[in-house]
């Protein structure tokens, strides 16, 4: 009989799950400072060479953050290596510490993955929908003006792809990241005898959430309430993924939610300010405790009400298509087959 250890696991001969959730993580943070402060150096070094910040400016490390933060392309270059860290460290760490294929975390595009994400999308698109109605009615907002951009030189049409493409890379890199990777190793690493694989899912869904939400605690005018808001909005998104063993639903989701949010609706998003273009521009007013103030809906009870009607939703949804209600038990079981 294989001997069973701290490390090593020796039933399905690979590193036990803390230690494989422990190099991905270090991994993608060492990768993710090391490409960024490369970004952040090649637009310092561009600024500096135009004109846009001088030398002596080089030392208030407050304006260049400002500088790079106001910068878009500046931004998206920082998505995008955070997206290509992901997907390189999960599937690497799928091949070589899970020996998982890399369609395993959620990725197999067959018919019914690409109906799930636009079932996703409008899920997404509606909850905004639906919060912009309701603070309107309520008298919480003010509608300032319509397709709205900060540089008005560049056309609306090619100022509003920036942000999309930000949102997209956002909800592919955070959904694999956080339900595709940490959800199904913490549900693997859970899953003892007396717990059972859904009972273990359940266990890793709630420790992966909380997770979610203490990461964007670190965002601009996080409390309490956005935190613990944030990680409900971390069961949302993954119930579309318990249930299907798929992250079509919640990629679908988390994209349409932050688009609409912050570029259709003009809410602040998760405390940031992504309104570059907005089809809507809004003046924010109304109870904090309902409207989430300077963090944007999610801090709010009315943000809350639709993480609650999203669940809901989801599982409606799961019900119709499939014909089914239950966790995906697979989700917490070692593959059957080598990566």
């Amino acid at each position: 009989m294989p001997r069973k250890g701290i490390f090593w696991n020796g039933d399905e001969k690979r590193l036990r799950s803390f230690w494989r959730l422990t190099i991905q993580g270090v991994a993608w943070v060492a990768l993710v400072v090391i490409l960024q402060a490369i970004i952040e150096t090649i637009a310092i070094l561009i600024a500096v060479a135009e004109g846009t910040i001088s030398q002596e400016m080089l030392s208030n490390l407050t304006i260049l953050e400002r500088l790079l933060l106001r910068s878009p392309l500046v931004v998206l270059g920082l998505k995008f290596s955070e997206l290509l860290v992901t997907l390189g460290t999960v599937w690497l760490a799928g091949r070589l510490l899970d020996r998982r294929r890399f369609v395993d975390f959620g990725f197999r595009f067959d018919k019914n993955w690409w109906i799930d994400l636009g079932f996703g999308l409008f899920l997404g698109a509606f909850s905004f929908a639906l919060i912009f109605a309701v603070e309107r009615a309520a008298g919480w907002l003010t509608v300032t003006g319509t397709f709205v951009t900060r540089n008005p030189s560049v056309p609306f049409p090619i100022t509003i792809l920036l942000p999309l493409l930000i949102f997209i890379m956002v909800g592919i890199e955070e959904e694999l990241f956080s339900r595709g990777y940490q959800l199904t190793n913490l549900a693997e690493g859970l899953n003892w005898k007396r717990i059972g694989p859904r009972g273990a899912i359940v266990l890793a869904t709630v420790g992966s959430s909380v997770f979610f939400g203490l990461l964007h605690g670190i965002n601009p005018n996080a409390t309490l309430v956005s935190t613990l808001n944030l990680m409900v909005a971390g069961l949302a998104l993954a119930t579309g993924y318990v249930l299907t063993g798929e992250l079509a639903i919640p990629i679908g989701y988390h994209i349409a939610w932050n688009f609409f949010q912050g570029n259709v609706f003009g809410f602040q998003v998760s405390g940031m300010d992504f309104r570059s273009a907005t089809f809507i521009a809004i003046r924010q007013g109304g109870p904090e405790l309902w409207t989430g103030g300077a963090f944007g809906p999610e801090a709010g009870l009315l943000g809350l009400g639709m993480d609650v009607l999203g669940i809901a939703l989801i599982v409606l949804w799961v019900w119709l298509r499939y014909r089914r209600f239950g966790l995906h038990a697979p989700i917490a079981e070692p593959p059957d087959r080598p990566a």
